[in-house]
């Protein structure tokens, strides 16, 4: 919009040349009638989340988050319960929230999407005290994040975290305590509980594919595939869309307290937190007001 200021949140270690995408960024902008952007820089103690509140305190009227997902949801953070809209500008690996939104992935696109687009409000979760965006873990998919080295995602992608997966399919399953919204416990022998905001992992893989980041809702699987075996028959199956699986459970809720036998990694949105026995996870709905895609015009119009 003429007139409008927005603030650039980037991880300068993403661009090869930053100049050069600075310079795509405020033309695009100035070709709007938009203002001089205000830039600002992730840190290695800050990914993001403090800029965003700087921006938000500064009243721009958009905060473009210009990174991988770290970066984005570090953002997402900052702006989580204000009214200033979030767009996406993907720079990573993953790119999940992006990819799960169907938010365009090239950076001419996603200019397009971040300066023209409409807001929408968006859920997220909280786990132990902690927010996220996309998915909360505990088992599994923790494991693999740990164990997948920059070095790894650099040579091989997102096919990094499936190399990093197989070291820890025969691992001993957790005993795992479930109650959903109160609700009588669950109990199952688990490789990992995955809690999403949204569904979709890696190369398309739909684990959740009922979630909607918008419903004021969190899906929820169990995996309980043991062995090479049943790990690599629910691959198949998850790879191959076939729907229901005996290998995983899956419940929805707003609220879910896991509690596990014994100390195990989990993780938020892709960053490993440490070891728990115990999350308490909840939705906080529309928390987030993100930009997206302007619907298309109706036929005839």
């Amino acid at each position: 919009m003429p007139g409008s200021r927005a603030a650039v949140v980037v991880n300068p270690t993403k661009f090869d040349d930053l100049a050069k995408f600075r310079e795509a960024v405020g033309a695009a902008m100035a070709a709007r009638g938009g203002r001089e952007p205000l830039w600002l820089e992730t840190t290695a103690g800050d990914p993001g989340r403090g800029m965003a509140g700087k921006a938000a305190a500064e009243h721009v009227d958009l905060v473009l988050a210009c990174g991988g997902d770290g970066t984005v949801i570090a953002c997402a953070e900052g702006l989580a319960g204000c009214r200033t809209p979030l767009a996406v500008i993907p720079a990573g690996t993953g790119n999940l929230l992006a990819r799960n939104l169907g938010l365009p992935l090239g950076l001419d696109a996603a200019l397009v999407v971040a300066l023209s687009g409409d807001d929408m409000p968006l859920d997220m979760g909280s786990a132990n005290g902690k927010p996220f965006v996309v998915m909360a873990g505990v088992g599994l998919d923790a494991k693999m994040l740990e164990s997948t080295s920059e070095s790894l995602k650099k040579r091989f992608g997102w096919a990094a975290y499936a190399i990093s997966a197989l070291r820890h399919l025969r691992d001993r399953p957790m005993r795992v305590r479930l109650r959903a919204d109160g609700g009588p416990p669950l109990r199952r022998r688990a490789g990992g509980v995955v809690v999403g905001n949204v569904g979709r992992l890696q190369a398309g893989v739909s684990l959740l594919p009922e979630a909607k980041p918008d419903d004021g809702l969190l899906d929820v699987a169990v995996l309980t595939a043991r062995g090479w075996a049943g790990w690599l028959a629910l691959a198949a199956q998850l790879l191959l869309r076939r729907g229901a699986t005996p290998r995983v459970t899956r419940l929805t809720c707003r609220e879910l307290r896991i509690d596990l036998d014994r100390p195990q990694p989990w993780e938020l949105d892709g960053e490993v937190m440490g070891r728990t026995r115990q999350l308490v996870i909840n939705v906080q709905a529309g928390q987030l007001l993100l930009r997206g895609p302007a619907p298309a015009p109706a036929a005839g119009k």
